[in-house]
């Protein structure tokens, strides 16, 4: 199979989606790989690292779309890449479907197979190859949200950490999941004061079990806020209200981990790596679609650890078979040559929504 790697174009985006050794055990098997020319260079890897594994670098991303029968990327197509795409291509990246409408629309017009990593599941009920950004993002949450916090940035001016004499800042995290408790783990480790809001009580840190109540109270109590609730492939729910985030202490700060898939806050909207912040409410916002991708070197070798046994089995089965054997990457079919086939999407999106299985004819 040919395999295409094109640069990423989102905004501060330096991820890659194959990594030299991916591409060395892709070429081993008999595939071909395109590679974008510079399209590793945000994470330190070179053209030549990738020609010495056999892959063949190529000086724009139009020959790529136009010939790969697989394109492995990390984020999600932006409209200018959409229109490049072609029926019966398959699509492996990130997605984030049930937040976007016009990628959808776009992805069911160009009649691409779209496997989304983010729904891809494992026989234990997790999201293996979300996992990794979730840990990064929920590492890099208290230190965004430490930077939000100083005066000059719009913060309250408190030291997350606080100093003797002076107490440390309140930190709440709403979801206890990957990303909550790498961020819960971090803050305290910072010295703040964590709470974790979750309908699962662990005993790390201190907990509350969410409730309407419970989110109001702690949010116009703390001095930061990490929102990371996920709804597998669903939009993630509204739990921060415009009323809540008016009742915020003048200066905190909300670090929205969901907002790939549409936010947790009200007021939030998605930013970039270039202007990440906002102030709604006198609330510092930071809502960057793509956190991991400031720490690109450490993302990309942590995404390809777990992307790579997927992609060898599309290569190496052709989508059906690959699909039609194991139901956990059968379960990361997004869109299916103009049908939507997860449920979550469809559902957010007011679609119809046809069974992967019944669109693969199984």
């Amino acid at each position: 199979m040919l395999v295409g790697v094109p640069k990423e174009i989102k905004d501060s985006e330096y991820r890659v989606g194959l990594v030299p050794s991916a591409v060395r055990e892709l070429t081993a098997s008999g595939h071909e790989v395109v590679i974008e020319h510079n399209a590793g260079a945000g994470a330190g890897l070179t053209d030549a690292d990738y020609q010495s594994v056999g892959a063949q670098v190529v000086g724009d991303a139009d020959s790529i779309y136009a010939r790969a029968e697989l394109i492995v990327k990390v984020k999600e197509p932006l409209a200018a890449e959409r229109k490049k795409l072609r029926r019966g291509q398959i699509l492996f990246t990130y997605l984030h479907l049930a937040a976007d409408p016009e990628q959808t629309a776009d992805l069911i017009d160009s009649g691409v197979i779209a496997i989304a990593y983010e729904t891809v599941t494992s026989a234990q009920g997790s999201l293996p190859l979300l996992t990794p950004m979730s840990e990064v993002a929920g590492r890099m949450a208290p230190h965004v949200g430490a930077r939000c916090l100083e005066k000059e940035n719009g913060g309250r001016g408190v030291l997350l950490g606080g100093v003797p004499g002076v107490p440390p800042a309140d930190v709440a995290v709403l979801g206890g999941g990957v990303a909550g408790s790498h961020a819960a783990l971090i803050a305290a480790g910072m010295g703040a004061t964590v709470t974790v809001i979750d309908r699962k009580l662990g005993t790390r840190v201190r907990t509350v079990f969410s409730t309407t109540d419970a989110i109001e109270t702690l949010c116009r109590r703390a001095d930061l806020v990490i929102g990371s609730v996920l709804i597998p492939g669903a939009a993630a729910p509204k739990l921060i209200s415009a009323e809540t985030v008016r009742a915020m202490k003048p200066g905190a700060v909300i670090v929205d981990i969901a907002i790939d898939q549409g936010g947790c806050a009200a007021t939030s909207r998605p930013t970039t790596h270039s202007a990440p912040t906002y102030m709604v409410d006198d609330v510092v916002h930071y809502c960057v679609t793509n956190m991991p991708g400031a720490v690109a070197r450490t993302s990309t070798f942590a995404l390809n650890n777990v992307t790579l046994p997927f992609v060898l089995a599309l290569a190496d089965k052709g989508v059906r078979r690959a699909l039609g054997e194991d139901t956990h990457l059968r379960n990361g079919l997004n869109i299916y040559e103009g049908r939507v086939t997860h449920r979550a999407v469809a559902h957010a999106l007011k679609l119809p929504f046809t069974p992967p299985e019944a669109a693969l004819r199984l």
